[in-house]
């Protein structure tokens, strides 16, 4: 069971964005900059062009409400998106509010957020779905 299976069942707490039948967003903890969303399928694969058909049709559209309420929530040129899939064996996708290309340059430092913090960035980006 990946670290991501194990927060869609509610194994380990997160800081839930959104949720339906294939999909689960939360909040990445070791973000880029606030905002930092990920998009995971309920489905464990762990290449994200490895997911079945319907998911991949399916998964652009879960993300866009989400993203556009990220470019509501924060100072941004827009959100970026971005498929690394490395760090964890379960495909997912990053959404990440950005000025610029280097905003999603994953050998930038991540951010140190409290809880607080935390929770204020999820009740935002909810706040505007």
């Amino acid at each position: 069971m990946t670290i991501f299976s194990k927060i869609i069942s509610g194994e380990i707490p997160s800081y839930r964005i959104a949720e339906d039948d294939k999909f689960f967003a939360f909040l990445d903890i070791f973000p880029l900059r606030e905002g930092h969303t990920l998009v995971v399928p309920k489905i464990e694969t762990d290449n994200l062009f490895d997911l079945p058909k319907d998911y991949l049709d399916r998964i652009m559209g879960f993300a866009q409400p989400i993203a556009k309420a990220i470019e509501k929530s924060f100072d941004c040129n827009r959100c970026g998106i971005s498929v690394i899939g490395l760090e964890v064996p379960h495909a997912h996708i990053h959404l990440i509010p950005i000025q610029s290309a280097n905003d999603l340059n994953f050998t930038n430092s991540k951010l140190k957020l409290s809880q607080e913090e935390m929770k204020a960035i999820q009740e935002k980006i909810i706040s505007n779905l």
